[in-house]
């Protein structure tokens, strides 16, 4: 028998998904070619302001949304999410293109919140609030994080990295600890989602988790490792300058 959706009920890979993925990539194509024609610009320095105030303006109303009796899940409504920090740390990036917060953006907006969007862990379909809230939240991290990095040229490093992991863990044991004491799943970090994803093939808690966090540290790194080796061919070395001055 086929598979039966209820209405309002999201579905991976229906329709209202593969729409979402569409949007998707069609803002990342438009970051990376906003920030490019911006970069070393004045105009850059505006636009990101404008996006960093954007963000919380879309962001803030749909939160305290789901703080409102009718919507509120002890579950599902606190901002405990990593994501939640991701777009608090993406305003920051965009509004002062400090290197660790456009590092957290980067890190945090091309794996764990992707992630999300390919899998993500959505029971309200169109036009839900949570909906909305879902895909705009998911959708402006990463599009904050390819234009900081791919469009502006704002690229990590090392000392970036481990800060990425430094804050992550703090975040994972803070929310660890309330999910066991009130019994929520915050992060997925005390069991794995209802819904499918990319945890599903990582075997039981605990397994999953710490295979997860094994993962996505070497993915940092290898996301770190092509920048500071770019960065390190385009800086002159002082000392072959020096040994090519003529000299006095």
């Amino acid at each position: 028998m086929p598979e039966v959706i209820l209405a309002g009920e999201f579905k991976h890979y229906g329709t209202s998904h593969l729409v979402a993925l569409a949007v998707f990539v069609l803002g990342l194509a438009a970051a990376v070619w906003v920030g490019r024609r911006q970069r070393g610009t004045d105009e850059a320095r505006r636009f990101s302001r404008v996006v960093a105030v954007a963000i919380p303006v879309f962001t803030v109303p749909l939160q305290l949304l789901q703080l409102t009796p009718s919507d509120w899940s002890l579950h599902t409504s606190l901002p405990l999410q990593l994501c939640d920090l991701a777009w608090v740390a993406a305003v920051y990036a965009l509004w002062t293109h400090r290197p660790w917060a456009v590092g957290l953006t980067y890190y945090w907006g091309l794996t764990l919140t992707t992630q999300g969007i390919v899998t993500p862990a959505l029971l309200q379909d169109f036009p839900s609030s949570r909906f909305f809230m879902f895909w705009g939240m998911h959708f402006l991290i990463v599009w904050a994080a390819v234009y900081l990095v791919w469009g502006l040229g704002l690229a990590p490093t090392w000392r970036d990295f481990r800060l990425a992991v430094a804050v992550t863990a703090a975040w994972a044991v803070a929310v660890f600890s309330f999910n066991t004491l009130v019994g929520t799943n915050y992060g997925f970090l005390n069991r794995k989602p209802s819904t499918a994803s990319i945890l599903d093939y990582l075997g039981p808690w605990p397994q999953y988790v710490v295979l997860e966090i094994s993962i996505v540290v070497a993915v940092w790194a290898l996301m770190t490792w092509p920048w500071v080796a770019l960065r390190s061919r385009q800086t002159p070395d002082p000392s072959s300058v020096s040994q090519s001055r003529p000299s006095s």
